[in-house]
């Protein structure tokens, strides 16, 4: 069995079961991939998904299932997903291990 992959901090987890709590939908799960393109390589994508395919590994946080496709796990092995609510800083937070370097707005890496 693989190790799950990232780190869901607790506020991140309580912030991603309220946003899906106000979707009304006891079917979808936080998604975390990873995907080529972005102006460094590859980029994250964070989505609320029903769907499952062979080789997601699945880790629950708090009230929310969050999903991992196989193909994604080799690069966000070791991740830490925070959300932030500050003056200085809004939104979900990735820091990567693996990231060698990333863009200015931090959406993708290589």
């Amino acid at each position: 069995m693989t190790d799950f992959p990232i780190l869901l901090t607790e506020t991140a987890a309580n912030k991603a079961w309220q946003l899906l709590s106000s979707q009304e939908r006891e079917d979808m799960r936080l998604r975390i991939a990873v995907q080529a393109g972005g102006c460094a390589g590859l980029q994250y994508q964070l989505f609320f998904d029903e769907r499952g395919f062979d080789g997601d590994i699945i880790e629950q946080f708090g009230e929310i299932e969050v999903v991992v496709d196989k193909a994604s796990v080799p690069y966000l092995q070791g991740a830490i997903i925070g959300y932030y609510d500050t003056i200085e800083k809004q939104g979900f937070d990735i820091e990567n291990p693996n990231a060698a370097g990333s863009c200015a707005c931090g959406d993708s890496f290589n």
